[in-house]
């Protein structure tokens, strides 16, 4: 007797995943990571809205070490704001737009200083404002990032700087001489 076919184990396992899969597909618009090690659902942005705001946010604070994961992190904040407030939407979409339509190219397509120069003639609108405010807070207040860049974080609770690192600047080198002369 030939076992070739699938065992109701098989199936039921097959199934359960491509359902999972389908859910997650059909509930919203979903960005992910080019090696999938990542992705971000959306509730009310589009993928294509989400990947130029994450491409925004890299252009507004780029970090060449930092992968995408952590700016998708602006993405999330800005799509849960979205959610709850149509106008805040719709700011967002519009922006989107905007960026979209200032070259006559999706804003993701055109060269980093055709971004750049966008970015630069959108700087006092609402939109800009929001998402640069987003970002700086989602981006600098993220305490893996901090791990990236070797911030340990706030020493307050821990009897401040003087007491716990204050001198501890392995990181940054021994300074010259003539930085930091000594007193005579």
């Amino acid at each position: 007797m030939s076992n070739s076919g699938m065992n109701r184990r098989q199936f039921l396992q097959t199934s359960g995943l491509a359902a999972a899969g389908a859910a997650v597909v059909a509930s919203g618009s979903v960005i992910m990571a080019s090696d999938g090690a990542w992705a971000l659902e959306l509730d009310t942005l589009t993928g294509h809205e989400g990947v130029t705001l994450l491409d925004m946010s890299r252009r507004l604070y780029p970090h060449p070490s930092l992968g995408d994961m952590y700016y998708a992190g602006v993405v999330e904040q800005l799509d849960g704001a979205a959610k709850g407030d149509g106008g805040l939407a719709g700011l967002i979409k519009d922006g989107v737009g905007q960026l979209n339509s200032a070259k006559g190219v999706d804003w993701v397509d055109l060269s980093e200083g055709y971004q750049l120069e966008v970015l630069e003639s959108m700087e006092a609108t609402p939109f800009f404002q929001k998402v640069r405010g987003t970002a700086v807070v989602a981006l600098y207040n993220n305490p893996l990032v901090w791990r990236h860049f070797g911030y340990e974080g706030a020493s307050f609770e821990f009897g401040g700087y003087l007491e716990r690192g204050f001198d501890d600047l392995k990181w940054a080198g021994e300074p010259s001489e003539d930085a930091s002369p000594k007193a005579g």
